[in-house]
C-alpha cells in the first residue's frame, strides 16, 4: 500500500479511524527524512493492513505546530484513534517492524479502559 499525504483537513479523520496509522512528519530539505523515506515506503508495502501517512511539515506548518513537532523526521503511531507512540528521529527497518508488532499485540480495550479511568480521576 502506498502512503497517504495528510493535511490539516485530513489528519484527524485519518488518525481517529479504526486500525493502525503510522504518520511520518518530514520535509524536502531534511537529510534524515530522505534516508528514512525508503524504509517507511518498504514497510508500508509489507503491511497493507496499516495506514501509512506523511505530513510535509513545510506545507503543513500549522498542523506540525499544533502537534508540537520540534524535529524531523518524527514518527507517530495511532491505533483506533489512540496515539500510542511519538518519537523524533529516523528508525531502522527492524525497529519500525518491531514497533508495528508491539502495536498489533496491544489490548486496545484495556488501553481505552485505562484512558477512561485516568480521565475520570482528573
Amino acid at each position: 500500500m502506498s502512503t497517504t499525504t495528510l493535511t490539516m483537513d485530513t489528519f484527524e479523520e485519518t488518525v481517529t479511524a479504526d486500525g493502525i496509522t503510522l504518520v511520518d512528519f518530514w520535509a524536502e530539505w531534511c537529510g534524515p527524512c530522505k534516508m528514512f523515506a525508503p524504509v517507511f515506503e518498504q514497510t508500508s508495502e509489507e503491511n497493507p493492513d496499516v495506514t501509512f501517512a506523511k505530513v510535509d511539515t513545510e506545507a503543513e506548518q500549522q498542523l506540525a505546530g499544533a502537534l508540537g513537532i520540534m524535529s524531523i523526521p518524527t514518527i507517530m503511531i495511532f491505533r483506533d484513534g489512540v496515539q500510542l507512540f511519538s518519537q523524533p528521529g529516523a528508525l531502522p527497518k527492524s525497529a519500525l517492524d518491531d514497533l508495528l508488532r508491539q502495536v498489533r499485540e496491544l489490548d486496545m480495550e484495556e488501553i481505552k479502559a485505562q484512558i477512561a479511568e485516568e480521565a475520570s480521576e482528573s
